[in-house]
This record gives structure tokens, C-alpha cells and sequence, in this order.
């Protein structure tokens, strides 16, 4: 058994999101791949910039639950370049039982609501 690593399901989380931001016609100008570098996306659409913050939580926390303290810090640095601030929290659990640990080549089970403005 080969517990997925947090870099693992960082990176599992920043494709969710990066095919997410790309389905809705984003376009990137940088992406931060490292955990806890934010933000992770600075991307635009319709002549906006955007920085978007990307976090994995692992089964039974909440993706929706943001870090307020780290969004006033990011949201700060985005105003000086006039961009809007969002979250995107995503959350894994094993697919067959949410209280397994998640493994690789098992399933896993994805947490995703989109985006949200800070």
C-alpha cells in the first residue's frame, strides 16, 4: 500500500482546478505548482487579472473552509495589481470508503465546488 503524498494531492488538486479555470476560458500568465507559494494560478479573462489559491484537504476536512488570515494577506498583495482574490479548495477521500486511506492506483473521490471570490 502507497500512501498518495500531500505533494501528490497538491498536484492532483492544481489539475482539478487548472482544467476547471480552462473550461471557463482562463487564460494563464503564471502558475506556481509549489505548495503554499500563492498564489498557485495568476491568470485573466475578459482583460482582468485574477490570483487564484489552491489547498487540498484530505477526508472529513471541508475544502470549503478557507484560511482567512492567509486570503487577507494574498487579497492584499492581489490589490496592488488590481486583481480579484479566490479560493479553491479541493477535497480527496478513497472512492470505496471515505475513512481509508487514500492510496495510489485505488480510486479516489474529489471535493470541487469552483472557485471562490475572496
Amino acid at each position: 500500500m502507497n500512501p498518495l503524498t500531500d505533494n501528490e494531492l497538491h498536484q492532483l488538486a492544481m489539475t482539478t482546478v487548472g482544467k476547471s479555470l480552462e473550461a471557463d476560458g482562463y487564460e494563464f500568465l503564471a502558475v506556481n505548482s509549489a505548495p503554499k507559494k500563492d498564489p498557485q494560478f495568476v491568470c485573466t479573462k475578459d482583460k482582468v487579472l485574477h490570483f487564484v489559491v489552491v489547498r487540498h484537504v484530505r477526508y472529513p476536512h471541508n475544502p470549503n473552509d478557507v484560511d482567512a488570515e492567509l486570503m487577507d494577506q494574498v487579497k492584499s498583495h492581489a490589490l496592488k495589481f488590481k486583481a480579484k482574490t479566490y479560493y479553491a479548495g479541493v477535497g480527496f477521500a478513497h472512492a470505496a470508503d471515505y475513512d481509508k486511506p487514500l492510496t495510489k492506483n485505488e480510486p479516489y473521490a474529489i471535493n470541487f465546488n469552483g472557485i471562490k471570490e475572496i
